[in-house]
């Protein structure tokens, strides 16, 4: 089971610490994913961080530079740390736990159908 929280309503340039607390002794052996859907729109990859150590993380290229991807495995959580909002940015996030793939790229990590659990999403809006 996943749980997000920390969405909520913020200023164009302000910051959100989004969070992910999942359950169960194997937390650390999924990799973490953080996505976000707009109404109309299909669910869209935000960012991605490897099972164990989160020793690689990915990003869409539009969140480079303003957001980081974070896990603490004592705390069976992730955290996806949002600077620099942009009104763009609004939408439902999701967090989704993935069994790790053999892949060169981590490139099935942009793929929503890939993720084994997801959480019920928490909403982030970015007024202008």
């Amino acid at each position: 089971q996943l749980v997000e929280s920390g969405g909520g309503w913020v200023q164009a340039g302000g910051s959100l610490r989004l969070s992910c607390a999942g359950s169960g002794r194997t937390f650390r052996s999924y990799d973490m994913g953080w996505f976000r859907q707009r109404p109309g729109k299909e669910r869209e990859f935000v960012s991605a961080i490897s099972w164990n150590d989160g020793s690689t993380s990915y990003y869409v290229d539009s969140v480079k530079g303003r957001f980081t991807i974070s896990r603490d495995n004592a705390k069976n959580t992730v955290y996806l740390q949002m600077d620099s909002l942009k009104p763009e940015d609004s939408a439902v996030y999701y967090c989704g736990a993935a069994i790790p793939r053999t892949s060169y790229d981590g490139s099935y990590l942009r793929n929503p159908h890939e993720y084994d659990h997801w959480g019920q999403g928490t909403q982030v809006t970015v007024s202008s």
